[in-house]
């Protein structure tokens, strides 16, 4: 399997103390980097996601946020202080009994730091249930490399086919060319009235064909499309060495277009480049 560096996914998760939405997106690196954006409460969770992460991909510029919204009707059960609470109506009827005041409000007992205390949500049970959630998201998250790499494999795949028509086009063409630069020689020689020892001819010609001779480079250019393939059959994580047929495949491709001597192979030759080109752009997303 062939994966993209380019990717995003989302995942809302709903519970009874409130939402929760992970994303998750990336964008080609050299490196796997890491970058996370969480509420300070669950800041601690960061080493356990960035070792989910470091085990799942090789490369990218990873972003992972999370969006937490506590539900307010969840708060746990109440507790009234009974202690507290008598003692402070206690000292409140004894001021209001010495004409300091003209009577307490309940509620404002009931507000005194300590009357009434609210159970804490349990902490660790939303962190596992953050985990949870955070796992889908990333296996969605992986799916979509996986799925945008799919279309660059078929994208490469294309352009390899690509260069296998141009390179039979050369191969096929190169007798005949042969055969058109004798014909050219021979006849600017009569132009010229020169007359041309048979054996001379024969020798330059053999001069001319080593010198236009791109049969070891065509040669070359298939053994990279064949390796090239079994790299993307082999999957994983092969960016790194697709980049590096790249430039064998644009090495081979520029002595090619050095060696034409005629329009028709040259065309060819620019094919290659573009052909090449478009693949090294999409390469620079693989993992």
């Amino acid at each position: 399997m062939i994966y993209s560096m380019t990717a995003f996914a989302r995942h809302e998760l709903k519970a009874e103390w409130g939402t929760a939405v992970w994303e998750i997106r990336s964008v080609n690196q050299r490196f796997l980097e890491t970058y996370f954006r969480l509420p300070e409460q669950f800041r601690g969770m960061e080493p356990v996601l960035r070792e989910r992460f470091r085990k799942q991909l090789q490369r990218g510029k990873v972003e992972c946020a999370l969006r937490f919204s506590a539900n307010d009707a969840a708060v746990g059960k109440l507790s009234l202080n009974h202690d507290l609470a008598k003692q402070l109506m206690t000292a409140a009827d004894w001021v209001q009994s010495h004409g300091q005041s003209g009577g307490v409000n309940p509620v404002d007992i009931l507000r005194w730091p300590g009357v009434m205390n609210a159970e804490e949500a349990d902490m660790d049970s939303i962190q596992a249930d953050l985990i949870k959630a955070f796992d889908h998201c990333l296996k969605d998250f992986i799916d979509a490399r996986a799925t945008e790499g799919e279309s660059l494999k078929t994208m490469i795949e294309q352009r390899l086919d690509g260069i296998e028509v141009e390179a039979a086009k050369v191969a096929e063409q190169m007798p005949t060319i042969v055969e058109w630069q004798r014909e050219k020689i021979t006849s600017r020689f009569e132009e010229a009235k020169i007359e041309l020892d048979a054996t001379r001819l024969e020798q330059e010609m053999v001069m001319l064909a080593q010198k236009i001779d791109v049969a070891e480079e065509l040669d070359r250019l298939n053994c990279h499309i064949k390796e090239t393939r079994n790299i993307l059959k082999k999957g994983g994580a092969v960016g790194r060495r697709l980049d590096f047929m790249m430039q064998e495949f644009n090495r081979e491709s520029n002595t090619l277009g050095s060696k034409a001597i005629r329009n028709d192979i040259t065309q060819s030759a620019v094919e290659l480049k573009v052909l090449i080109e478009q693949m090294r752009e999409q390469i620079q997303n693989i993992e």
